[in-house]
């Protein structure tokens, strides 16, 4: 009994040391002067608090298997998504009121296949050759596309040449020190006309491990464009290109929306087997941001807006406008 009772006090001491071990700080790295030593400390304390949280996701998840359906729901992280403000002009696709404007709308003899899209592609006066590369993959990317030079007109007197030659969209890819930073899309002969910053250009030079582009009509997938004014700029974007895809050339340009943010990626899907699908990049990418839209064709004086971009007072973390 006597042995018994040393054993309990040993171990009751053992745990009371642990517990003392655990309240005691840790001492304060930024007051080591040797570099490399607390370099070395910082690391061994990370690698710790590491295997802290991990053993402590196992215990959580034994201890949620343990209770079987009475276990606690998951906890919903803390990210830009799950805390954004939700925007009432979301929009359902089936619902009748939204299926009647789309029926009216500048872009709907498209979708009713009374137009077929032919596109004219322009730049700034005198653009670099990084732009002129950038229209050319342009030119791969999106079929019916023709480039022309700008020849110091303005846009307004672009307009009427290009209605005059049954083109249906006007693509103008603006440039600042040499590189691609704006992209303006005006939709003939109603509008509209939407105003992009663009951003992270890379070329198919840039971009390794590319495939070969055919001439297929490509897929055109676009993602998180759920708002009404997302709604209207997909549709704006899905106008240029042609209505029916050529599925075997399994080619695919993607419009991601997330945060309001759009990245263009142009890929090619190749089954490995049965079950696994690879994708492959054909470039080029680049990246979006909506700054005005505008209804009717590109005018900058006597325009009518229905939206723009209000710096600092649309740029916050938790309100988005695509989404």
């Amino acid at each position: 009994m006597a042995s018994r009772r040393k054993n309990v006090t040993r171990a009751e001491e053992s745990k009371d040391e642990k517990q003392e071990i655990q309240t005691i700080p840790r001492p304060n790295i930024s007051r080591v002067k040797n570099k490399q030593i607390r370099s070395e400390l910082y690391r061994k304390m990370k690698a710790e608090k590491r295997k802290e949280k991990l053993k402590e996701k196992k215990r959580e998840k034994q201890e949620a298997e343990a209770m079987g359906e009475e276990a606690p729901p998951k906890k919903v992280p803390k990210t830009i998504e799950s805390m954004r403000v939700f925007d009432e002009t979301m929009v359902n696709t089936q619902d009748e009121e939204v299926m009647k404007d789309e029926s009216q709308d500048e872009m709907s003899s498209y979708f009713n296949r009374k137009t077929t899209p032919k596109i004219l592609l322009t730049t700034t006066d005198r653009p670099t050759t990084r732009t002129r590369k950038l229209c050319k993959e342009l030119k791969k990317v999106i079929p019916n596309i023709e480039i022309y030079k700008r020849r110091a007109l303005d846009l307004k007197k672009v307009i009427p040449q290009a209605l005059a030659k049954d083109f249906t969209d006007i693509l103008v890819i603006n440039e600042d020190r040499k590189e691609p930073n704006g992209l303006v899309i005006s939709h003939l002969p109603d509008g509209p006309t939407a105003h992009f910053k663009m951003s992270s250009v890379r070329l198919t030079t840039d971009i390794k491990k590319l495939g070969r582009v055919t001439d297929h009509h490509p897929e055109v997938m676009l993602n998180n464009f759920n708002t009404r004014l997302g709604h209207t700029v997909g549709r704006l974007l899905a106008s240029l290109f042609p209505h029916d895809p050529e599925f075997q050339g399994r080619r695919v340009a993607t419009f991601h929306n997330q945060r309001d943010f759009i990245f263009f990626r142009h890929h090619r899907y190749e089954f490995r087997n049965s079950k696994k699908v690879g994708l492959r990049e054909l470039g080029p990418r680049f990246t979006l941001k909506l700054r005005s839209l505008q209804k009717g064709t590109f005018d900058s004086k006597y325009g009518e807006y229905e939206w723009i971009h209000k710096r600092h007072e649309m740029d916050t973390s938790r309100r988005k406008f695509f989404l």
